[in-house]
């Protein structure tokens, strides 16, 4: 029946890619559509407002700097509210300000649309701070990706221009992830989970005591925290809690709200080329990755724990160990491989409690640069693979790589380069880092080959703007705060300045005719090359630290 629940959910989510993908491409071409009709009038009210009056296109420099500009100012606001946030309203629970350095990380954090939280939500903010920086984040840091992401598109597909960062920006909003939150809010309350502004209520238990119990506005974050692709959770316990994820049902429409938009890209991404084809050979690949590393994930959880069993204690239902009941194995196995593949970090369930195999499975997902990403980050870092899959194979056959028409010379090779080195060295630098100083494993609560993987998990999670944890490592703290913080820093705007000039290179470059000679990219052949490349890069930079950590700890628990 697990294996049932998987394909169940899958099958829903290839019966939706077509017409999500159909859909953002009428709303991002910038070509009339139906769209026009119910959303053009609220957005020229925005475009009055905000003073765009002309909505031309822009270069790709500019549009890089408009994107950064316009996150620096949220950044701002974000960082002034959680640090004011005692005297502000909406507190009645009467939250103190944020500490400073963890406001750094938790305004960098959501504004990356990395979300990963070094606080409790219930206790750590108040009301106020979760609407008007936490949500208001979760839009704008899923609508400035996907920005990017259509930006490179239309770069690398010929378009006249890279776009309008602010038309898009606005767009993203008005068309896409306001109305699917809106309608995702009124089913999540219709599903039992709370949305309202009253103080914490006070409950007396059966021994006589008083209880206190969170609540508020969690069923308009849950929306946007899944369709937005962000993570971060009302609850310490983030979508484990019952409150933002109460019934197996809920737990499937947060799984398909996170992962529909990203998956759908590549489809989109097949109307824009004027060759569907492209687009469903990116989104095989794609599909491919994640099926091999979700069975990696059911198999290693089904197994459960070797040295448990080896105690005589009946495992035989598997590892299910940090998982809820209501969920089981097969939907937390999915769950799991799902808010990692499509960068989330949202959890149902505790990963720092995997077996070592099945913590390979998110791991991997976010090393291998998220294989669906997040908005628009999954589409971006696989035809960056594709470009690196185009150039290698020109190289063996003596030909110069062409990708879409356009020769890959080596300026933006370059720059590919530049997008996948940081990755790694962003992520393996601070994880020794981490072990030479008292302020990096003083916070290590295993001291095993678990406690490693525990410290690369953090920057692993930080680097790829994923945001879940292993949830055993003691990370707030002045060192984890700053440290993490810079990692999602660079990690977000590093590779995305640089993919934005490859576009603009692309852009600037005439096509070159397709002849006999021309390697072909719509095919399953270069659907096997892509994946290589990808496996291929990753095991190269990762594996020796994975063979420390989770596989390690596997050997040793054999």
């Amino acid at each position: 029946m697990g294996i049932v629940q998987l394909i169940v959910v899958i099958l829903i989510l290839l019966l939706l890619v077509k017409p999500a993908g159909t859909y953002l491409y009428y709303v991002f071409s910038n070509e009339p559509n139906r769209t026009d009709r119910l959303f053009a009038g609220p957005e020229k009210v925005i475009y009055r407002l905000i003073g765009l009056k002309r909505r031309g296109g822009m270069s790709w420099k500019k549009y890089a700097i408009s994107f950064l500009v316009t996150n620096i100012v949220l950044v701002a606001f974000g960082y002034l509210i959680l640090r004011l946030q005692k005297g502000l309203p909406l507190n009645p629970s009467g939250i103190g300000s944020m500490e400073q350095t963890l406001s750094f990380n938790t305004v960098i954090s959501f504004m990356t649309n990395t979300n990963l939280q070094h606080y409790s939500g219930e206790t750590g903010v108040s009301y106020f701070s979760q609407m008007a920086v936490m949500t208001m984040l979760m839009f704008t840091s899923a609508a400035s990706g996907f920005s990017v992401a259509l930006a490179f598109v239309r770069g690398i597909t010929g378009r006249s221009s890279v776009g309008n960062f602010f038309e898009d920006f606005v767009k993203a909003h008005v068309r896409v992830f306001l109305p699917l939150a809106l309608l995702m809010t009124l089913i999540m309350v219709g599903l039992q989970v709370p949305q309202t502004l009253k103080p914490t209520l006070e409950l007396t238990t059966l021994e006589g005591q008083t209880q206190q119990i969170a609540i508020g506005p969690i069923a308009s974050l849950e929306s946007i925290k899944h369709l937005g692709t962000n993570g971060g959770g009302f609850f310490g316990a983030n979508s484990a809690h019952p409150f933002e994820n109460p019934s197996p049902l809920t737990n499937v429409l947060e799984i398909l709200s996170m992962w529909l938009l990203p998956a759908s890209l590549p489809y989109m991404y097949g109307l824009f080329a004027k060759n569907k084809r492209q687009g469903w050979m990116l989104f095989s690949a794609m599909m491919t990755l994640f099926v091999l590393l979700l069975g990696l994930n059911y198999y290693a959880e089904t197994q459960g724990n070797p040295a448990i069993q080896a105690t005589g204690i009946d495992a035989s239902q598997g590892n299910i160990e940090g998982k809820e009941v209501r969920f089981g194995i097969a939907q937390s196995a999915l769950f799991t491989t799902v808010t990692t593949a499509a960068t989330t970090g949202s959890v149902n369930n505790m990963h720092d409690t995997l077996t070592p195999l099945g913590s390979i499975t998110p791991l991997t997902l976010m090393m291998l640069n998220n294989v669906f990403g997040g908005k628009g980050v999954g589409l971006v870092n696989m035809l960056m693979y594709a470009m690196l899959g185009v150039f290698l194979c020109g190289l063996m056959v003596g030909r110069t790589p062409e990708f879409l028409g356009r020769k890959i010379e080596a300026r933006e090779m370059k720059l590919i380069a530049i997008a996948i080195l940081v990755h790694p060295l962003i992520i393996l630098l601070p994880t020794a880092g981490a072990f030479l100083t008292e302020l990096g494993t003083g916070s290590i609560s295993n001291p095993g080959y678990h406690g490693l993987t525990q410290v690369l998990y953090e920057y692993v999670s930080s680097a790829a703007n994923n945001g879940s944890g292993f949830e055993g490592l003691a990370d707030n703290t002045s060192f984890w705060n700053l440290t993490t913080g810079v990692v999602m820093l660079l990690g977000r705007y590093v590779s995305i300045i640089a993919m934005l000039a490859v576009a603009g290179s692309l852009l600037r470059k005439r096509p070159v005719p397709e002849t006999i000679g021309t390697f072909r990219t719509d095919n399953g052949l270069f659907t096997g090359i892509l994946i290589g490349t990808v496996l291929i890069i990753g095991a190269l930079t990762f594996l020796p630290v994975l063979v420390l950590g989770p596989i390690a700890e596997y050997l040793t628990l054999q």
